[in-house]
């Protein structure tokens, strides 16, 4: 995880460099302190990627909240010493990742708090920027979620596009048993009850009731407890917070959802000189 950090925080600072930073040709340089600043309330994130930063830069950094820490309008998030033309070049991208990173840590969290005291796992999806992936999911954890897959090398799940041109499912799955590692996980996405039974008929370990009612997931819900209940079952498809709270009552293992990450809003923090 620190060289994909580190690695990210180099590109980061490349893209906003170009050729480097003009001022620093005609300032003179002294040691300064500066601080963040929170200009909004919520959830903090970025810690690991604040440490990265300043370490890679040689910056001091004397304190900071912690991932996963409330914060409220004011609060100093983070106060840097260092060279001053060094806090200038890193502050955009410092900031741009904390202000993200919070943001989806926030939004996250407001769906936790819908879920609380249901037995059930909120899941991020693979719906993320390019690039942006191992941010944006470490985002979500903080926020209190869990991360669905990394990628299509963490578990074999079979959509829609897929399944088209799948003609025997059973078939398929009990093929990718004799070639697939051993741990691997296979889910298969379905939109309907029938889809729902074939699925677990052919032996999988998970299904998705995708873009379904809630009164049709609670008949799957059913079948899955009577006859397959080493299954597990995940729901998704147009969650939000008016109704994500019906359907993890439904009495599926998991939610997942996409707008976690995708409709989070940046949090306003910015960075302030301290005064001599």
């Amino acid at each position: 995880m620190d060289d994909l950090i580190e690695g990210f925080i180099k590109e980061a600072l490349r893209e906003d460099w170009g050729r480097g930073d003009l001022f620093s040709l005609i300032a003179e340089d002294r040691v300064v302190e500066a601080c963040v600043i929170a200009k909004s309330s919520g959830i903090f994130s970025g810690e690991l990627y604040l440490k990265t930063l300043c370490k890679m830069r040689g910056l001091s950094l004397l304190e900071a909240f912690r991932d996963t820490q409330a914060f409220e309008y004011g609060d100093v998030l983070a106060r840097i010493k260092g060279s001053y033309l060094e806090i200038l070049k890193v502050e955009r991208v410092l900031l741009n990742i904390l202000q993200h990173s919070s943001g989806i840590a926030t939004h996250t969290y407001h769906f936790v708090q819908k879920l609380k005291n249901l037995p059930i796992s909120l899941l991020d999806t693979r719906k993320t920027r390019p690039l942006l992936r191992n941010l944006e999911k470490y985002s979500v954890r903080n926020g209190g979620g869990k991360n669905h897959r990394l990628g299509l090398d963490d578990a074999l799940m079979l959509k829609d596009t897929h399944l088209l041109y799948i003609t025997d499912l059973c078939e398929l799955i009990a093929q990718a048993r004799k070639n697939l590692p051993f741990p691997c996980k296979i889910e298969v996405e379905c939109e309907g009850f029938e889809e729902c039974v074939r699925a677990f008929e052919a032996g999988v370990d998970i299904v998705m009731c995708d873009n379904m009612e809630v009164s049709e997931i609670k008949r799957v819900v059913q079948i899955r407890n009577e006859k397959y209940p080493l299954v597990l079952l995940e729901a998704s498809g147009n969650l939000s917070l008016e109704n994500i709270a019906e359907y993890a009552s439904s009495g599926v293992d998991a939610v997942s959802c996409g707008s976690l990450i995708h409709q989070a809003t940046w949090l306003d923090m910015s960075m302030k000189m301290e005064s001599k």
